[in-house]
C-alpha cells in the first residue's frame, strides 16, 4: 500500500465524515455531534497530511498549528454566547485570508501551472481575500468598533468599477507568460480594498445574510486552492462549505424578501429611517406587575427573541419565568424568525445554551398561524422581524419581508430599552397599537422583576 492510496483513501474517508457531519449539524438535536464528528475528521485531515510525500517545513507548521489551535481553544471557552457572531465573522475571514495565502504563496514561487490552475487560483485569491477583509469589517461593526455603517459617494458605481478592475487585472495574471509580483500585489491590495467597501455599508439588519454569504465565498475559495494544491479533502470540504453557506444565504435572503443583490448594493441602513409612512398612535407603558399579571393568567405565551435579549444576557431569565408561567397552568412556546440575531441560529444557540428544549422553539412558518390564538406575545429585543409596517407599507425598505404575526395576539407586551427605532432605523408600528404595551429596561432586569411578581401572584 503506497503512501498516496493511504492519504487518498483517508482523504475520502474524512470527505465522507465531512458530510454526515454537515447533515448533523441540520438539527439541534443532532448539531453538537456533527461539529464533534466534523472537528475529529478534520485532526485526522490534517495529520494524514503529514504522509504526503516531498512534505518539508515540519517545524514551521506544528508551530503553527499548535499556536492557531491554542488561541481557537482559548477563545472558544472564553467567547461569551453574545459574541459568538463576531466571533463565526472573524473565524470565517480567517478562512478566506488562508486561501488567498495559498494563492500568494504560489504566485510568489512564480510557477506557472497551466492556465486551468491558474485561473483556479486567481479566482481562489480573489474570493478568499474579498471574504477576509469583508468578514474583518462585520467583526468590527458586531464588536461594537465600527459604530455606523460607512457609504462612500456613488458606492455602487466605485463597487463596479473596482470589481472590473480587480477581476480585469486577474485576467491578466492568467494571460501572461509569467508571474509579474506588480500586477499581483495590486491584485491582492484591489481584492482587499473591495471587500472592504462592499461590507463597509450594510447594517444590522442584513448582516446575519452578509456573514452567511461571506462564509460560502470562503469555502469556495478553500474548494478553488484545494484544486491549486492538488488537495482531495481541501477540494470536498470547501465546496461542501460553499454550497451549503449559498444555500443558507438563499434562504436567508428569501426570509428577508430580498435579493442578494439588494443586501450588498442597497442595504437597510439607519438612513432607511426616512422613509415608511407616518405612525399613529403613542406608545404605552406597561410595569413589570401588569406584565406578570397578564401573562400568569393567560392560556396561551408566545415569546419572540431578539438581538435585546442576547445583549442582555436574559436567555436564563426568560427560560426561567416561562417555566413558572408552565407550572401555573400557561402553555409558553417561543417562535424564532429566520434572521433573529446577529447570525444564522443566533436565538436558537441562545435558547439552547438555557436549557429550552427543542420542541418548544418554532420556525416562522410553523408558529405565525398561532399568534392569533395567544393572549400574549412577549417581544424581547426584536425589532424589524415583527414589525407591520413589512405587510401593510409598500415604501418601507423591509415591506414584503415574512414577520412574526405578534401583532395579531390579543396582547403583546415589548420588552424594550427605550423609545428609539431599531438598529435598521425602521420605526416599528407595532410599538404603537392598541394591543401593544411597552416594557421599558434591560431584558435581564426586566424579566427577573416579573418573575418576582409572578412568584408573589403564585403565593
Amino acid at each position: 500500500m503506497t503512501a498516496k492510496w493511504f492519504i487518498d483513501a483517508s482523504y475520502f474517508a474524512v470527505a465522507v465524515v465531512f458530510i454526515l457531519a454537515l447533515k448533523a449539524m441540520s438539527s439541534p438535536v443532532t448539531a453538537r455531534r456533527g461539529i464533534v464528528w466534523g472537528g475529529i475528521a478534520m485532526v485526522f485531515a490534517t495529520l494524514v497530511t503529514f504522509a504526503t510525500p516531498g512534505l518539508h517545513n515540519f517545524g514551521w507548521m506544528i508551530v503553527a498549528i499548535v499556536s492557531g489551535a491554542a488561541v481557537a481553544w482559548w477563545s472558544g471557552k472564553t467567547v461569551k454566547m453574545t459574541d459568538m457572531p463576531q466571533m463565526v465573522a472573524i473565524y470565517n475571514g480567517m478562512g478566506g485570508g488562508a486561501a488567498a495565502a495559498i494563492a500568494a504563496l504560489e504566485f510568489a514561487r512564480g510557477e506557472v501551472h497551466g492556465p486551468v490552475v491558474t485561473t483556479l487560483a486567481v479566482l481562489g485569491a480573489l474570493i478568499g481575500s474579498v471574504a477576509f477583509s469583508g468578514s474583518c469589517i462585520a467583526f468590527a461593526k458586531l464588536q461594537g468598533i465600527m459604530k455606523k455603517a460607512w457609504r462612500l459617494p456613488a458606492q455602487n458605481a466605485v463597487n463596479v468599477v473596482l470589481a472590473l478592475v480587480t477581476v480585469g487585472l486577474g485576467i491578466a495574471i492568467i494571460a501572461a507568460p509569467s508571474i509579474d509580483p506588480v500586477l499581483v500585489i495590486v491584485f491582492f491590495v484591489l481584492a482587499l480594498i473591495l471587500g472592504a467597501i462592499l461590507t463597509s455599508p450594510i447594517g444590522g439588519a442584513d448582516m446575519p445574510v452578509v456573514i452567511s454569504l461571506l462564509n460560502a465565498f470562503t469555502g469556495l475559495a478553500v474548494g478553488f486552492e484545494g484544486y491549486v494544491l492538488g488537495n482531495p479533502a481541501l477540494i470536498v470540504a470547501g465546496i461542501v462549505v460553499g454550497a451549503s453557506g449559498t444555500l443558507l444565504t438563499q434562504l436567508m435572503a428569501k426570509a428577508m424578501n430580498r435579493p442578494i443583490s439588494n443586501v450588498l448594493f442597497t442595504p437597510i441602513s439607519g438612513a432607511a429611517s426616512g422613509g415608511g409612512e407616518g405612525i399613529e398612535g403613542t406608545m404605552k407603558e406597561f410595569s413589570s406587575l401588569d406584565a406578570a399579571s397578564v401573562m400568569r393568567y393567560a392560556s396561551k405565551v408566545i415569546i419572540v427573541p431578539g438581538y435585546g435579549m442576547a445583549v442582555a444576557g436574559a436567555q436564563h431569565k426568560v427560560w426561567e419565568m416561562a417555566q413558572l408561567l408552565e407550572e401555573g397552568g400557561v402553555e409558553v412556546v417561543f417562535a424564532i424568525h429566520p434572521v433573529a440575531g446577529r447570525m444564522p441560529g443566533h436565538m436558537n444557540v441562545l435558547l439552547a445554551e438555557a436549557g429550552v428544549p427543542y420542541d418548544k422553539i418554532f420556525d416562522l412558518e410553523e408558529i405565525n398561524a398561532d399568534f392569533a390564538q395567544a393572549e400574549v406575545a412577549l417581544v424581547i429585543g426584536a425589532n424589524d422581524v415583527v414589525n407591520p409596517v413589512a405587510r401593510t407599507d409598500k415604501s418601507s425598505p423591509i415591506y414584503g419581508m415574512p414577520i412574526l404575526n405578534a401583532d395579531m395576539a390579543q396582547n403583546v407586551i415589548v420588552v424594550k430599552r427605550g423609545k428609539g427605532a431599531g438598529y435598521s432605523g425602521i420605526e416599528n408600528a407595532l410599538f404603537y397599537k392598541d394591543n401593544c404595551r411597552m416594557l421599558y429596561g434591560s431584558a435581564q432586569q426586566a424579566i427577573a422583576e416579573v418573575i418576582t411578581h409572578v412568584k408573589a401572584l403564585e403565593a
